[in-house]
């Protein structure tokens, strides 16, 4: 008999609730702070951005959160993903290590994102909102929102940072044909845009940038609210999904993982994947080494500051206690558009200042290197955001190599490159350059940082 290559769950095993991790911390996260005020934000603050039932669930400590029939019903176009052991890796890498990969290429835009973009489209739709605004760097979360917001009947509006829009314009197109309306960013069409534009008329833009320009649009609209794919505590708790339904297929493969390593920007995917694997670590069930790897030119949990800061450029947002690059910082236009955000999630912030998860930055050209061996190995082209992980999972399986340990590495493959191909064409032909962290802007940006 062959050895097992995916294991797959039935719909009828599919995760009916998301898990959320504040519950079970030993100390709870920072609250966001108004930054007039320097008090914790209340639900009256965040009704202009988000409906009632967000805003719920975002300061909610409840271990666990039911998940709407509506939206259930929407997941089963994709859940439960398939969970890989990715044998023909270990082949070409000569090693003992037992390679897994969660793969979320499978939903109908090709990522994670529509975990969390369908509940939030149904939740608004729920209470009345018609009209949804939202950012995104790669496009991945901006086709997630438009493919949800087309299910419930809402209409969308993305601004997409202006290198993304420039390199991954197949990704408009999917918004577009979802029925989105798509915009680069920075804009003429916000203020913020304006201003940014008025002094870099050549700006590449920035997830701080365009979650200015879309906060400032759905703030100024009675019925549109604000959609984000990431950063914040509701975000990261819906995809959970991934993590419990890979909880269950490690059960099928008569294993668990001793390492688990996740790509980080805002930090939904490793969040996602996580969240339930570090539940079990924290009640003494398991031992794993959870790992986020960060791109060595927008380093946040590695070189950034914890502290308050803005989760947008020009400043309208709560103050959030992260780690941050800075508000104002602008990270060099890698090809991986989803990870280039000046700060990391609160929630994963405060977890990674408790010493529960370990972090990395690895540089672009030696992602993209592990993202054409997967490729040539597995025959999944992954995207440019999980080659950061696969680089971290590569590492460690030629150290399994050296030392003889046969250790189970599990990570998630969150979407394919189906649509990045010309990031990978700069790859193949030399011209891809390892962008540096401009420590000069870093220097600025962190001196700056708000005082709350």
């Amino acid at each position: 008999m062959s050895a097992r290559t995916k294991y797959l769950l039935d719909e009828s095993d599919m995760p009916t609730r998301w898990y959320n991790i504040a519950a079970d911390l030993p100390e709870p996260p920072p609250p966001p702070l108004h930054p007039g005020t320097g008090e914790p934000v209340g639900p009256d603050d965040l009704a202009p951005l988000f409906p009632q039932a967000l805003i719920a669930q975002e300061v909610s400590s409840e271990r666990y959160l039911e998940i709407p029939g509506a939206v259930l019903d929407v997941y089963r176009l994709w859940r439960p993903s398939p969970l890989f052991r990715a044998r023909r890796l270990e082949k070409a890498l000569d090693t003992p290590a037992r390679i897994y990969y969660k793969y979320e290429g499978v939903s109908p835009v090709g990522s994670h994102k529509p975990n969390t973009a369908v509940p939030q489209a149904y939740y608004n739709a729920a209470e009345g909102v018609t009209r949804l605004t939202t950012e995104t760097g790669a496009g991945q979360w901006g086709s997630a929102l438009a493919f949800a917001a087309a299910t419930y009947g809402l209409s969308c509006e993305v601004w997409q940072v202006r290198a993304s829009y420039d390199q991954k314009p197949y990704r408009k197109l999917m918004m577009e044909t979802y029925g989105a309306t798509v915009h680069p960013s920075p804009s003429e069409l916000t203020a913020a845009g304006r201003a940014i534009l008025a002094d870099h008329p050549d700006s590449t833009g920035s997830l701080g940038i365009a979650i200015s320009e879309a906060v400032e649009m759905a703030a100024a609209d009675p019925q549109a609210r604000y959609a984000l794919g990431s950063v914040l505590n509701h975000v990261l708790t819906h995809q959970t999904v991934i993590g419990e339904e890979a909880l269950r297929q490690f059960e099928l493969a008569e294993d668990s993982p001793d390492v688990l390593i996740g790509c980080t920007g805002g930090g939904s995917n490793f969040g996602g994947l996580a969240f339930p694997f570090l539940r079990e670590k924290l009640a003494g069930r398991s031992t794993a080494v959870i790992k986020a790897v960060e791109p060595a030119a927008c380093p946040t949990l590695t070189r950034g500051r914890y502290a308050y800061d803005f989760g947008d450029t020009a400043g309208l947002t709560p103050l959030l206690k992260m780690h941050t690059l800075g508000h104002r910082f602008i990270p060099d236009p890698i090809h991986a558009g989803g990870l280039r955000y000046h700060g990391m999630a609160p929630l994963l912030s405060h977890i990674y200042e408790l010493g529960l998860i370990e972090a990395q930055a690895i540089g672009q050209r030696d992602c993209f290197a592990a993202g054409v061996q997967f490729a040539r190995s597995e025959g999944i082209i992954p995207a440019p955001e999980p080659t950061h992980a696969l680089a971290a999972c590569i590492d460690e399986a030629l150290r399994c190599k050296e030392s003889g340990e046969s250790k189970a590495i599990l990570t998630a493959l969150c979407g394919h490159a189906h649509l990045d191909l010309p990031a990978y064409g700069a790859y193949l032909s030399g011209s891809m350059v390892d962008n540096e962290l401009a420590e000069d802007q870093l220097s600025r940006s962190l001196a700056e940082l708000p005082t709350p």
